[in-house]
């Protein structure tokens, strides 16, 4: 990140700058919406298809964290995009949106000893609570990229 704000200080004039800065704030969007789709369309359903249901809870449960934690990273420094470019708006769409993930990659763990126990009712409810969040954010940076 410092590297691409050194490249940007070090070329072009101030507006080229904040162009640049703005759109790299409206590729970290799609690259979060996107991200998000490809886990939900692609990745999901591919491993509860070709793996048991062992194997498929092994990878669900070392993928998923490093999927939030991806996700509020990425979040997080869109959040220091926009406060640097003065985008107020997309500045509070991401942090609420790495907040939310950071929600998301907290209960994990209760969602894990949901599973572990039998409890279904409790696991179910954490699960569609991780699964709103993720729409969430999928949903605040569709917008984020068009503001």
């Amino acid at each position: 990140m410092v590297f691409l704000l050194f490249l940007a200080s070090r070329s072009g004039t101030l507006s080229s700058k904040l162009e640049g800065m703005s759109n790299l704030i409206t590729l970290l969007c799609g690259l979060i919406a996107g991200t998000i789709v490809f886990h939900s369309a692609i990745v999901a359903p591919t491993v509860f298809r070709t793996l048991g249901e062992h194997d498929a809870s092994v990878f669900l449960r070392t993928i998923f964290p490093k999927f939030f934690l991806f996700l509020a990273l990425v979040n997080a420094i869109n959040f220091l995009l926009a406060l640097i470019d003065g985008q107020f708006g997309v500045m509070v769409m991401a942090a609420i949106s790495a907040v939310l993930m950071g929600i998301a990659y907290g209960i994990i763990p209760m969602t894990n000893r949901s599973r572990d126990e039998g409890n279904q009712q409790r696991f179910a409810k954490l699960h569609r609570i991780s699964v709103l969040l993720t729409v969430a954010v999928l949903s605040i940076n569709v917008v984020g990229a068009f503001i």
